[in-house]
């Protein structure tokens, strides 16, 4: 309850909070909002890739903290996601740890077709160095981001967890224009995915990236 307490008033204080308006009050605060982009050069490695924002993971002690916490700020949380988050395989670290984020477009990492495989998405960025990131992730960043940019969708790179039908599942972390969400979408490997669509991915154990820049 201290965990949800906590990040509660730490949201409350901050004014950040996930309906429409507030994120626009909140974006205007800060007066720094940030822009969805578009895909840049080709990505040659990921250690030539800067950090798009660090989150800290393990600072709930159960999904339903967690899930209290999204509720209090109110934050949405689709169907298939939720359903992720009620499954078991999504777990939460025990230690509270900083995770280095990276924004990749499909584009990025060479893709020259409109839409890709998830597979070989996740495929050509572990080839170059990124990390799948733990699902945790998703909600964490959520909680983490009140100022998302209308019309950015940010796909977790994450191992697919199954929903009670058996279907793979992964997180998307989203501003579609009525506030802030937590969404799941097709995690099959097969699941055919725009290059467009940007993808966040975690800085493999051991290895070290070029220092922060904003996004």
């Amino acid at each position: 309850m201290f965990c949800l307490a906590h990040a509660v008033l730490g949201a409350r204080e901050a004014g950040a909070q996930c309906s429409a308006r507030d994120v626009l009050q909140n974006q205007l605060r800060l007066k720094n909002v940030p822009s969805p982009g578009a895909p840049g050069i080709p990505i040659r490695s990921a250690v030539d890739a800067p950090v798009w924002k660090t989150i800290a993971i393990g600072t709930f002690v159960d999904r339903f903290t967690l899930m209290g916490a999204l509720d209090a700020v109110g934050c949405s949380v689709g169907n298939l996601a939720g359903e992720v988050l009620d499954n078991p395989a999504f777990s939460l670290s025990a230690v509270k740890t900083n995770v280095d984020l990276f924004a990749v477009f499909g584009a990025e990492l060479g893709f020259l077709t409109d839409t890709a495989p998830l597979g070989d998405i996740y495929a050509r960025a572990q080839q170059l160095g990124f990390a799948l990131a733990a699902a945790e992730v998703a909600p964490q960043l959520r909680l983490q981001y009140f100022d998302q940019p209308v019309g950015e969708f940010l796909i977790i790179g994450m191992e697919p967890i199954n929903t009670r039908n058996g279907e793979p599942v992964i997180l998307t972390v989203a501003n579609g224009g009525a506030g802030l969400i937590l969404i799941g979408q097709d995690g099959a490997a097969d699941a055919q995915i725009s290059v467009r669509s940007r993808f966040l991915f975690a800085r493999p154990t051991g290895v070290e990236t070029t220092a922060f820049l904003p996004p």
